[in-house]
């Protein structure tokens, strides 16, 4: 066999990630439920087919993750259903059509809210930002473009005066930040332009929450639309 007919082997897991994983899928499945005690050190490290030491290291991990809580002298509790921080990683592996789609969840009720709730300080902000941001054009430092845009949005998120749909945007758009650059990347996913910024813009100035949904929404379906046909081609 010829060296360009050989792949290249896939990263082993460690005996310890396996074991993380294992123990999560328990608890995400419902198996062990919160506030529940999960078997002891010796009897899991049978049933894992691991050493202790492999339990131990999994179970610092995944308390420092507050998933799991070590009692001493008691046992190991479930502390939550959901690790957060898997979730996330998750999140970043997605796809770019599930990114866009989960992109245009964010945007519609941001934006709806904006429109309610915005002050004097958010119009200032975002007209100066979606200046900033302008049309795309083949002269366009495509970088500073997605980084415009990204803070357009972002700012748009920060306009509804809600504290945990800000923040999960704010967390959300460095994800935005590289999904839209991979968007830009494929001839066949538009850009939508600065006159379709302009009425998600005049929507919230106007406070027309409905408005200001349909305007957002209609900026990332068009990249939706173009995601799906290149999926389904």
């Amino acid at each position: 066999m010829s060296a360009s007919n050989v792949l290249p082997q896939a990263p082993r897991r460690s005996l310890v990630e396996t074991a993380i994983d294992l123990i999560r899928t328990q608890v995400e499945t419902g198996a062990w439920k919160v506030g529940e005690r999960i078997p002891k050190e010796a009897e899991l490290a049978h049933m894992l087919q691991v050493g202790r030491n492999t339990v131990r290291e999994a179970f610092r991990v995944l308390s420092h993750a507050k998933l799991l809580e070590v009692r001493q002298g008691d046992g190991t509790y479930v502390r939550s259903s959901i690790d957060s921080a898997e979730v996330m990683r998750r999140v970043a592996r997605a796809s770019l059509l599930d990114h866009f789609e989960m992109r245009a969840v964010l945007e519609t009720a941001a934006a709806r809210l904006a429109a309610e709730r915005r002050t004097k300080e958010d119009l200032k902000r975002l007209t100066k930002l979606l200046g900033a941001r302008g049309d795309l054009t083949k002269e366009s430092d495509t970088k500073a473009f997605v980084e415009n845009d990204a803070e357009f949005h972002l700012a748009v998120a920060q306009a509804s005066h809600n504290e945990a749909l800000a923040d999960l945007y704010r967390y959300f758009a460095a994800s935005v930040r590289a999904n839209t650059s991979a968007a830009l990347a494929q001839v066949d996913v538009p850009e939508p332009d600065l006159a379709a910024h302009l009425r998600i813009l005049t929507a919230i100035r106007d406070q027309k929450p409905e408005h200001a949904a349909e305007a957002a929404h209609a900026v990332v379906a068009p990249i939706i639309d173009a995601l799906k046909s290149v999926i389904g081609s």
